[in-house]
């Protein structure tokens, strides 16, 4: 299954502080639909996450948080880094989620 959203960049402060994109509601919806057959546990869902930017397309392996009844995407600061990311910043994502 590939999705492509674009999503706001957003800072989570918890005991692991980490960077996410937040995953829209359809394309969650169909996320959902899969979840039983593709999560690994707690929830949490393997992806190839792609990042469209400035002409350039970084790849990253990561795995969707559940939250609130959605997903969220991690941002890796090596991702962040090499598109000199800022919080608020909207990004065009593609996901790979083996089905």
């Amino acid at each position: 299954m590939q999705l492509a959203f674009s999503g706001d960049l957003w800072f989570w402060r918890g005991p692991s502080p980490f960077h996410f994109v937040t995953v829209p509601p359809a394309e969650a919806a169909a996320i959902g639909e899969v979840a039983g057959a593709v999560s690994y546990g707690w929830g949490m869902i393997p992806v190839t996450a792609h990042l469209d930017r400035d002409g350039r397309t970084t790849t990253w392996a990561t795995s969707l948080w559940p939250k609130d009844g959605a997903y969220i995407v991690p941002v890796k600061k090596v991702v962040q880094d090499a598109h000199d990311l800022d919080l608020g910043d909207v990004l065009d994502l593609r996901l790979d989620i083996a089905t």
